[in-house]
């Protein structure tokens, strides 16, 4: 796995701290003196996969530089209630102003790594098949989503709109179609730009091949449908089902045949993971 650029995390930490912090936390400087130095433990309160030590690093770093941290399960470790994950010592009044955000970065990218590790388990009889994230991801968060997808053993879809040419619904009714949609991208393109289409019917799969499409998406086709356009695609292109993929269906559709599927809930409807920090030492 690839960590997210140094940057991309310094800037959404300090977007998160400047939220959290307004013109500074009044409660920690009152009641906390300067002096004080301790221990803290960030504990477990679910199973599930660690993800985001290095965004927690960040947060405390940019706090206060004598804050160190601990970790005793490093990113994508399987988890289980009550473990204690890590461990950050330093100034208190630093360490209180830091642990929300903290939290919140570690908990979600926690949720967000452990779902896709539970969609992952479900295709082990399917090596073949990618399980992908989409672009519904958190407003400013997406570098750091996806990277908690492929620390859940994920792979990532597209970051950007520039990444590649992917025709959507509204795409095809303002184009006129697969085939125009198609021949327009190409004749105002590079050779090199990869196409995917997204497809509804078997008449759009047909155009689509026709068209010399790389990826075909069949988008919210039920399982029998997928497999008949499998065999109708028979290797031409790559094959994306997408589109109210569950854990109830998700084996059924990687049966059909399909080189790939994307699941938007791995990033925009994750229940965080159930973490806590917990001071055991003050000196």
């Amino acid at each position: 796995m690839f960590l997210p650029p140094e940057h991309i995390i310094e800037k959404n930490v300090r977007l998160a701290l400047e939220e959290d912090l307004g013109t500074g936390d009044i409660t920690s400087v009152l009641t906390v003196p300067d002096h004080l130095k301790g221990t803290a433990r960030f504990i477990t309160k679910e199973a599930g996969v660690i993800c985001g030590w290095p965004v927690v690093k960040k947060v405390f770093q940019l706090l206060n530089p004598e804050i160190e941290l601990t970790v005793h399960y490093p990113e994508g470790a399987t988890v289980k209630e009550g473990d204690t994950v890590a461990e950050i010592s330093g100034p208190l009044q630093s360490i209180f102003t830091g642990e929300r955000v903290a939290l919140n970065f570690l908990q979600r990218l926690s949720g967000i790594a452990t779902c896709t590790r539970s969609f992952r388990e479900m295709l082990a009889d399917f090596p073949h098949v990618r399980l992908v994230d989409t672009r519904k991801t958190t407003p400013g968060l997406r570098v750091l989503e996806k990277y908690a997808v492929r620390v859940g053993g994920g792979q990532n879809h597209r970051f950007t709109l520039s990444g590649f040419v992917l025709i959507k619904d509204n795409h095809l009714v303002a184009a006129g179609g697969v085939r125009q949609a198609v021949v327009a991208v190409r004749k105002n393109s590079s050779h090199t730009l990869m196409i995917e289409v997204e497809v509804e019917t078997e008449e759009q799969v047909r155009e689509a091949l026709a068209a010399g499409v790389d990826i075909i998406m069949l988008d919210n086709m039920a399982p029998e449908k997928m497999a008949a356009m499998v065999k109708l695609v028979n290797g031409r292109a790559l094959i994306e089902a997408s589109g109210n993929v569950t854990a109830a269906n998700i084996k059924a559709i990687a049966a059909t045949g399909v080189d790939i599927i994307s699941i938007g809930g791995l990033t925009h409807s994750v229940k965080a993971l159930d973490i806590s920090l917990e001071v055991n030492q003050i000196y």
